[in-house]
């Protein structure tokens, strides 16, 4: 007797327009998973397989602009979700919200009440061991909280998850415990993820906790890597990618890393147009197992990490969504160091100009943060200068074990790329069709803050421009840390600097900049309301309460634009 399929993970809302999206989800095994709506519409799709393991993109359509739609989940025709021990009295249902009529176009009364981008990054999943855990309670948990309590309030109209949404090289001790019991944790990679079954559990881990399962099945997200979702310092410098190339375990724990990151996060960030023409996509689904034509895709990102496009753009009405990937597309030569690739740089700047007066808003999202205090920034371009050979081989060696220490690999070590984004966003945010603003989101550095440039010998661009970071969502952030940061920002900091870079003979960056808020740590969200030309920027911290029980309190809120 065949066993009836059930729903492993998801439902994940991915991607929502004005009358299609897209739900991911994972089941126990081959079926027809379907997305049917209250209204009427939905959709259905055959389930691929991976290694074992059973996958469906549903791509729902036909629904109405403008509505906000509930849906339900079957697997061959048995509704899986809402699950049937939660019920609906925990959590409302999941819903599908569709951007109103004409909102592609930007029409003023399609965009009244705005559009919402809540963004964060560095999502540790463990829940905390005891009241005294220093990691605390969970941003998105907390976001999640909120929104089920008033279904009809508030709520992001897409959630950009910008890195380490799983941490492979930092497990809980439950994970720990349970990779002790698949293989000998004495081996390399010891207690760190080694294969694909493995970083399949890290996604569960992380995305059955229910709160957060339910946030993801009702809100629309956008996601990109950073290093955690494969290794800390994950292609930090050829050298390093070189020692790492020479152990046993190194292949298949970056090839799993990038099947599972096709699977669980890239897939889910694509248009419905880009899937229908997505060759890669075609060959998995229609083959019996795609495994080995997934396995093949990763070896030749692997090899040759220009021919694979990580990066991804997305349109909302008239704001500009460009996600970049600061990881894979690195190029690594200490004589032509880069931030991206020459095909990858192209194609972001192709994108960023594509249609100019075509958005009001244009926001650069990149796990690493562009502008960084300036203390830190001084010191990652000091130290690529080193690596470099400007000051001899033993300074060279020095720098090396320096950068790969201290986490020396933002954009300010990619010292020619730094540049390019600085030239690139004035280019985009100048002349009589410029954006409103020019921001650009990132994470990764757990703590939060904005910071705005400007153009010494120019008036600048004519839009708003600012670098606003936010992390962790959830992760501990020690002492040193917070103490670093603040050093980072100082006068006292900046003079520090300044001596790194003349040591480094580092030229003067382009652009200067200052802080314009912060720094902030915590478990935090931060949210954009876009509406027309204008933007307004807050920030939410987690904050405990008595009972075991947390809510987001607002830290700051201010006006952008407009």
């Amino acid at each position: 007797m065949i066993s009836l399929a059930t729903l492993r993970l998801g439902p994940l809302l991915r991607y929502a327009d004005e009358s299609s999206a897209t739900v991911w989800v994972e089941a126990s095994r081959p079926c027809t998973a379907e997305a049917r709506c209250a209204d009427g519409s939905g959709g259905e799709a055959r389930t691929f397989q991976v290694a074992g393991h059973h996958y469906a993109l549903i791509p729902v359509t036909g629904l109405t602009p403008g509505t906000t739609t509930p849906y339900e989940v079957f697997l061959d025709g048995v509704r899986v979700w809402p699950l049937p021990d939660t019920g609906s009295s925990r959590f409302p249902p999941s819903v599908i919200r569709t951007a109103a009529d004409g909102a592609a176009e930007g029409k003023a009364d399609a965009l009244a009440d705005g559009f919402r981008v809540a963004f964060g990054s560095c999502r540790w999943a463990a829940p905390p061991a005891n009241d005294k855990d220093p990691v605390g309670a969970d941003a998105l948990d907390t976001l999640a909280a909120r929104i089920a309590a008033d279904p009809t309030g508030e709520r992001p109209d897409v959630l950009l998850l910008l890195g380490d949404q799983v941490y492979a090289d930092e497990v809980s001790d439950a994970t720990r415990r349970w990779l002790g019991a698949r293989r000998d944790l004495s081996e390399p990679p010891g207690a760190e993820v080694a294969d694909y079954e493995e970083y399949t559990h890290l996604y569960y881990e992380s995305w059955l906790d229910p709160e957060v399962r339910w946030l993801l099945s009702t809100v629309p997200t956008c996601m990109i890597f950073d290093d955690h979702d494969v290794i800390d310092d994950w292609n930090t410098s050829a050298s390093w990618l070189a020692d790492m190339r020479g152990t046993p375990w190194w292949r298949e724990r970056l090839l799993s890393g990038l099947m599972s990151y096709w699977v669980h996060q890239h897939l889910g960030n694509l248009t419905p147009a880009e899937l229908a023409t997505d060759p890669l996509y075609t060959a998995v689904r229609e083959s019996p197992d795609g495994t080995d034509v997934l396995r093949a895709f990763a070896a030749r990102a692997d090899a040759d990490p220009a021919s694979v496009r990580w990066s991804y753009r997305r349109d909302f009405g008239r704001v500009r969504l460009l996600i970049v990937d600061t990881r894979a597309a690195r190029v690594l030569d200490e004589d032509s160091r880069a931030m991206l690739d020459p095909g990858e740089a192209a194609w972001v700047r192709e994108q960023a100009l594509d249609a100019p007066g075509s958005y009001d808003h244009l926001l650069i999202g990149t796990s690493l943060p562009w502008l960084l205090p300036h203390l830190v920034h001084d010191a990652e371009a000091w130290d690529e200068a080193l690596c470099r050979g400007e000051r001899g081989p033993r300074w060279a060696r020095f720098g090396e074990k320096l950068r790969r220490a201290a986490d020396l690999e933002h954009w300010a070590a990619f010292t020619t790329s730094f540049t390019d984004l600085a030239e690139l966003i004035a280019e985009a945010g100048s002349g009589p069709d410029a954006p409103a603003t020019v921001l650009v989101l990132s994470g990764d550095v757990h703590h939060a803050y904005a910071a705005e440039p400007t153009w010494p010998g120019t008036e600048g661009p004519d839009a708003r421009v600012l670098q606003l970071t936010c992390s962790p969502v959830h992760n501990a952030i020690p002492l040193y840390i917070k103490v670093g940061f603040r050093l980072g920002w100082s006068g006292l900091g900046r003079a520090v600097g300044r001596r790194f870079a003349r040591h480094g003979r580092v030229p003067r960056p382009p652009v200067k900049w200052r802080r314009t808020g912060g720094p902030w740590f915590g478990n935090m969200l931060m949210t954009l309301t876009l509406s027309g030309r204008s933007a307004r920027l807050r920030l939410d911290r987690v904050r405990e309460v008595k009972g075991g029980k947390a809510r987001l309190e607002t830290v700051t809120e201010s006006q952008v634009s407009g």
